[in-house]
């Protein structure tokens, strides 16, 4: 899935889902995909520091006889072996990484994409944006003032769980495009297209570094 949303086939697949969702709603509804929310650099430090530490353990407690000068070479390089093992396995670093960061930071890179794409830029402010963060396996929605989640009821939560859901459900992207899809009954009921509506932003979904 991580690669997958970001290819060209997945991306098409997702500018039809905006426009079939578009096409019973006066919602302006923008996807964007990003590899991860945060760097998480010290995830790895303290992987580092984890693997450094056992490795002196070991230099101190075998029964062989090791030579002093060789502490300091062999305990930095496993810091950076550690260091190296946390970027080289997505599934371990995020494992160590706590949810409430994780949620903190795909939150805040959300809001962050919701101006830098101009979601905010609607005429009649009904701007939405579904946040993909690929490495969290988190999708974030945020919607401007014109869309009001609470009048959406139980169907709108329903199809919010199954975004996030989908995107560890399955390495396939189809999950979660039938996931998306399911936000245009709860819109088209609150916010039903207009005659007069013009489609004011891209379908096409948009990569925020």
């Amino acid at each position: 899935m991580a690669t997958t949303l970001l290819e060209d086939a997945a991306r098409t697949q997702a500018a039809e889902a905006v426009a079939a969702i578009e096409s019973q709603t006066s919602a302006e509804v923008v996807v964007a995909v990003r590899r991860a929310s945060g760097d998480y650099a010290h995830i790895d430090a303290w992987l580092g520091a984890a693997v450094a530490f056992v490795m002196l353990l070991v230099l101190l407690f075998i029964p062989q006889e090791v030579h002093l000068f060789a502490f300091p070479p062999v305990v930095l390089l496993s810091f950076f072996g550690g260091v190296f093992l946390g970027r080289a396995l997505p599934s371990l670093r995020r494992a160590l990484t706590p949810r409430k960061l994780q949620e903190a930071s795909v939150r805040t890179a959300a809001r962050a994409a919701f101006t830098e794409l101009g979601v905010s830029h609607t005429s009649r402010r009904t701007g939405l944006l579904v946040f993909v963060s690929l490495f969290e396996r988190r999708v974030e929605v945020v919607t401007d003032y014109g869309v009001d989640p609470s009048l959406m009821g139980p169907e709108w939560q329903d199809a919010l769980t199954q975004l996030s859901a989908a995107l560890t459900a399955s390495t396939a992207p189809e999950p979660f495009f039938q996931a998306l899809r399911r936000l245009q009954a709860p819109l088209a009921r609150v916010l039903p297209r207009l005659e007069d509506d013009v489609n004011e932003l891209p379908d096409m979904p948009g990569a925020v570094a």
